[in-house]
This record gives structure tokens, sequence and C-alpha cells, in this order.
């Protein structure tokens, strides 16, 4: 008999099947806060780690959801002009209020408020990609357009480079 899942974990399964999603949620005996540290547990490109980024809309104060690519960081001026107004970071509060999830474990799906979501195009370049499975140690596999598929999210640059 296996062990169940956390209750976080299994609200994240119970979505990716409501979603039409097939995954397996790992919990990692390693540490893995970070992306680098993720990739290093499952001998994968850190490029391929899904992080979920959680802002706040200046104007609106609607909470948007950003999966970035591990390598990559967001350029918040470059992405609010994609995404439609300033950004801002969300305190943790207003991350737990908006998610149902703690920093750290966030997934892309299974959140307590249906949430506009933003993902990186670099995302697209992998077979594979592995997110946040509710709490920081969990994780999934999946493809990018599964998770594209899954979220309904619009493709975005987090790191635009200015116009020539």
């Amino acid at each position: 008999m296996t062990n169940p899942l956390p209750n976080a974990c299994q609200r994240v399964a119970d979505a990716a099947q409501k979603a039409g999603l097939t995954i397996e949620i790992q919990i990692l005996d390693e540490s893995a806060h970070t992306a680098q540290q993720a990739a290093t547990a499952l001998n994968c490109e850190v490029a391929q780690i899904v992080k979920s980024l959680i802002f706040r809309g200046k104007s609106s104060g609607r909470i948007i959801l950003l999966l970035v690519s591990g390598k990559n960081r967001v350029d918040e001026k470059g992405a609010a002009a994609q995404v439609g107004e300033v950004l801002e970071r969300a305190d943790a509060d207003a991350v737990r209020a908006a998610t149902g999830f703690a920093i750290g474990g966030i997934p892309p799906f299974g959140h307590a408020t249906e949430l506009p979501v933003f993902m990186d195009e670099d995302l697209l370049q992998f077979d594979a990609v592995w997110a946040a499975a509710g709490i920081p140690p969990s994780i999934f596999k999946t493809t990018p357009q599964d998770l594209l598929r899954a979220t309904g999210a619009k493709i975005f640059n987090p790191m635009p480079r200015a116009a020539a």
C-alpha cells in the first residue's frame, strides 16, 4: 500500500485529473527550494523547472500567476507590458489566499481562486518540464503543451528584449 499524498498534493492531483492530465507526484528527499536544487535532484536542466511566481496587478489588485523557466528572471517592467498592468510582488498572505498554497510549493493549477496565468515561451522547447505539486519538496513531470492546456495560460516572454 502506498502512502497517501499530503492534502495539498492531493488537491493538485485532483485538479490535474479534472484537467485531463495524468501526473505522478513525487516527494523529493533532497531540498528543492530553488530551481537549481530541484534540477539537481531530478537530473534535468534548470530551464526545465517551472517556477510559479505570484504577482499582484498594481492598479487592479488582481493576483497573477507567471509560470517561468527556472533559468529565467522576470523583468517586471517588460512582463507588465504583456500582462497589461504594472506588477508588484504579492505578499505571503495574498499568495495563500489566492492559491490555497504556501510559497515554495505553488502548483500551476488547483488554486483556491481562478487566476490569470502566463507561461514563459522558453518552456515550450522541452519535451518535459517539472512543476511544484503543493508543498515545497513535491514535484510532478508533464509536457509544456499539457501544462499550457491545463492552465489556459497565455504565452509571454519574462525577459523581453528592448526594441532596437
